[in-house]
């Protein structure tokens, strides 16, 4: 079976590297024969340095979608230049702070002090860029809660997802979400468990064989089950047995 997890919020938190106890249950997943991927909105580069070396290789989707990884190598989807415009002309309009990805570089006006920002290229691989020097638009998020910014923003082509405790509205291409990232990577709906904990995860709920909302957001209600931050290790334990085991059954 393909365990599928998001980060923050799921088995990351407060934007450090995974915990001892979270890379033991991934990796009991992995011993029971299961395969980890890693499904973020950060783009690639933001997603790795939080993940233990021997995570590195393992399969991708980053950007909400946008971003997928397998085999060392990173492929985007971007935005069409259409849409970038229109985007620039709601940020200056709005005289809105932001952080715009390409596929490595990246342009970031926003609040230092900023939970984003301190994750933001931890490793410090990339460049901030002047927007007009990013070639290539992949991921956007506009520093607002403002919902005449969104109203804007649904007119166009692209998908919008707020996150209200961070003040912010993250935007990907028309059609982009994570599920459309795992099949980017030939994993099609029904054959992953998902792990996730917010508005972004929805699309992984609706298409997982079997799903696991971390917390109490209001997304809990398309998962098929709800748990506490702290009982995350163990369920991640429990059914990769459970899968295990049900596949020994079939084989039997």
């Amino acid at each position: 079976m393909i365990f599928v997890f998001d980060l923050d919020g799921t088995i990351c938190f407060k934007g450090k590297p995974l915990s001892q106890e979270i890379c033991n249950a991934l990796n009991v997943c992995k011993q029971q024969g299961h395969e980890v991927v890693f499904a973020s909105a950060r783009p690639i580069r933001d997603l790795l340095p939080v993940l233990p070396q021997e995570f590195r290789h393992y399969r991708m989707v980053g950007g909400n979608g946008a971003f997928t990884y397998a085999d060392g190598v990173i492929k985007t989807q971007a935005f069409t230049t259409e849409i970038v415009d229109q985007v620039k002309q709601i940020i200056e309009s709005n005289q809105l702070t932001y952080l715009i990805d390409s596929d490595w570089d990246y342009s970031y006006t926003g609040d230092r002090g900023h939970p984003i920002f301190r994750n933001l290229d931890p490793e410090e691989r990339a460049v901030n860029q002047p927007l007009a020097q990013l070639s290539k638009i992949t991921k956007i998020v506009l520093f607002t809660r403002d919902q005449a910014v969104k109203q804007q923003l649904e007119k166009l082509s692209v998908q919008v997802y707020e996150h209200g405790n961070e003040e912010l509205m993250d935007i990907s291409p028309s059609g982009i979400h994570k599920v459309d990232g795992l099949r980017q990577l030939g994993i099609l709906p029904g054959e992953f468990i998902a792990f996730g904990n917010d508005q972004n995860d929805l699309e992984l709920f609706q298409n997982a064989k079997y799903s696991v909302c971390v917390g109490q957001h209001p997304i809990k209600e398309f998962a098929s089950t709800s748990i506490g931050i702290e009982d995350v290790p163990f369920k991640i334990k429990e059914i990769s047995e459970s899968y295990q085991q049900r596949g020994l059954m079939l084989e039997s």
